[in-house]
């Protein structure tokens, strides 16, 4: 008996449809279209095709997938997807009561949007997009074919939906954080004297991989050095290693750093990741839900402020989610360019944060500890917390 994708489609949105249209009210925004792929995966309940998972040019143009979402009407979404998206659509209905599987590139995607707001009555509506996902191209087609629509910027919109995780989502991030330091540590075990940085990398690539994880980036120092990039140089007994590492876990990133040395670390070591370990402490301390992210972060540099590798130290934390910088913005330019717009906005139950303080010693190297917290009512639980002090390589 064959059933159709649209007798079998879920019929809820995988998401809040209510705080969705609360911030598009307060935004000024009658109807999203969402174009990034972060967030189209997001609006689809964590859906991405698989074919553009690495590369989104096709021919002359790109792919450009697209999800349309009326405020107070979720049964007026569609998706706008790739030819070659129809089987997925087929196998596991997407829940937008609209499916438009019929592009291949930005143009024809842009107009089947336009086709649908133009269904749906909205094509002069208050619009949002997200500009900086948005092709110059689509864009242009949008305007000239939707004459009185105003287009609103609704970046900070889809950022405050996805700020505050469900436990599925959370559950995904522990997951690929839990995942992220098994592999750390094997990666670590496995290094010997003489083994270069080029390796190791792609050692970790392999363990994550092995796991389940999709490996996103390995950012790796050995000895002095604080370049991180791949290369030559060889790990040598009694130097220092960091491994900063992202891996993606069902959509949802895992950011963390750990320490090695090829050996027994001296008493210098012992002190210096000492120091970094009280700098995070004091951070943790002041998060749980309630509290402003900039308590957390006074706290902090207070502490660093009066530490002897002050001068060479820095004190950093930024939300984690689906991607690697977030809801909530808890510093400004520090180092990512952005405005820290939640500092003094309390933290919410359900959101992730990345704690990270970073030492790069002029004799010693770079010593660093970035670790992931989910905020609770009472404090926070710490995402994949292995490994945290000195890892000795070459153990296997």
């Amino acid at each position: 008996m064959n059933i159709s994708a649209r007798e079998t489609r879920p019929t809820a949105p995988p998401f809040d449809t209510a705080k969705l249209d609360r911030l598009m009210e307060a935004a000024g925004i009658d109807v999203i279209v969402a174009t990034s792929k972060h967030n189209t995966q997001y609006l689809l309940g964590g859906y991405k095709f698989i074919f553009f998972a690495a590369m989104d040019a096709i021919g002359h143009s790109r792919y450009l997938p697209v999800v349309v979402y009326e405020k107070g009407a979720p049964d007026h979404s569609a998706y706008v997807g790739n030819r070659m998206e129809g089987g997925e659509h087929q196998n596991n209905p997407f829940w937008t009561p609209a499916v438009h599987t019929a592009s291949w590139g930005t143009l024809d995607a842009a107009a089947l949007a336009v086709e649908h707001l133009k269904k749906i009555g909205r094509a002069g509506a208050r619009i949002g997009i997200e500009p900086a996902f948005l092709p110059s191209d689509a864009r242009d087609l949008l305007a000239s074919r939707l004459e009185g629509a105003r287009f609103v910027d609704a970046t900070h919109t889809l950022e405050r939906l996805r700020a505050v995780k469900s436990p599925e989502e959370l559950a995904k991030l522990k997951r690929a954080s839990d995942l992220i330091t098994a592999s750390m540590l094997a990666t670590i075990s496995a290094a010997r004297d003489g083994s270069t940085k080029t390796e190791i990398i792609e050692r970790l690539r392999r363990e994550e991989t092995n796991r389940g994880l999709h490996f996103e980036y390995c950012l790796l120092t050995l000895g002095a050095s604080h370049n991180r990039a791949a290369s030559p140089q060889t790990w040598k007994t009694g130097e220092v290693l960091s491994v900063d590492s992202g891996g993606n876990y069902h959509g949802y990133i895992g950011d963390l750093c750990r320490m090695a040395v090829l050996g027994d670390p001296d008493a210098e070591l012992e002190d210096l990741l000492a120091e970094v370990e009280t700098i995070q402490q004091a951070a943790f301390a002041k998060v749980k839900a309630g509290t402003a992210g900039s308590e957390m972060i006074v706290a902090a540099e207070a502490l660093l402020k009066a530490s002897p590798s002050a001068a060479f130290t820095d004190f950093f934390c930024h939300g984690m989610g689906i991607i690697t910088h977030e809801a909530p913005f808890l510093m400004t330019n520090h180092p990512v360019a952005y405005d820290g717009i939640d500092a003094d906005q309390p933290l919410e139950a359900g959101m992730v944060i990345s704690v990270e303080t970073t030492m790069l010693h002029p004799r010693r190297g770079f010593i660093k500890l970035e670790d992931t917290l989910a905020i609770t009512e009472s404090g926070y639980e710490m995402f994949g917390d292995r490994g945290r002090g000195w890892n000795r390589g070459g153990a296997r």
